[in-house]
């Protein structure tokens, strides 16, 4: 078989390459390419499953950016496509004096990112929402979520392929040379 583009890896992150090339360029062949037989084998099957809210970036930076628009974006694909997830949020707390004044700046950063819904609560709080949980202050990130990653790459695969692509599993690249250009064949050229 003959590819115009080929994505090596079938990771969440190959998979999410080649789900956008093909929404975007459909007129392209497209695989990927997968050593493994099955996909998200490594990584992206055997990660925590944070939904992070986006509060640990520097304010303004392209990662705080991207981390508030992806986890908008991760929730609303996984009710699209029914991908079960949990959107659990997390207490950051202090069980030090000394450590308020580094959660405070911290929740100013979340608000500077736009982060959704964070507050800080008091010990009193703390233990009405993790009773087992003890602290003076505490930074509520409602927006922190988990999900099973190992789905939404399976997900992106079906995306992919019901647009035409190819995924090769069992397939490991070994070399990489460069080609010649070829003339433009397709109108994405």
């Amino acid at each position: 078989s003959s590819f115009d583009v080929a994505v090596v890896g079938a990771g969440i992150v190959g998979l999410a390459v080649a789900r956008e090339l093909i929404q975007r360029h459909p007129s392209l062949a497209l695989a990927v390419l997968e050593k493994e037989q099955e996909l998200a084998h490594h990584q992206s099957g055997h990660n925590s499953g944070v939904i992070h809210s986006g509060i640990y970036y520097t304010p303004g930076s392209l990662k705080a950016k991207l981390c508030v628009q992806g986890a908008a974006l991760c929730y609303k694909y996984c009710d699209q496509k029914g991908i079960p997830y949990k959107q659990c949020g997390k207490l950051i707390v202090a069980v030090e004096q000394d450590e308020i004044p580094r959660l405070k700046a911290l929740y100013e950063r979340g608000l500077q990112n736009n982060v959704p819904g964070l507050k800080l609560i008091g010990a009193k709080e703390i233990q009405e929402k993790e009773p087992f949980c003890r602290g003076l202050m505490a930074l509520d990130s409602p927006y922190t979520g988990i999900v099973d990653y190992k789905q939404v790459a399976q997900s992106y695969a079906r995306d992919f392929q019901e647009a035409g692509g190819t995924i090769l599993t069992d397939f490991e690249v070994t070399s990489v040379e460069m080609a010649k250009e070829s003339p433009a064949e397709s109108e994405d050229g």
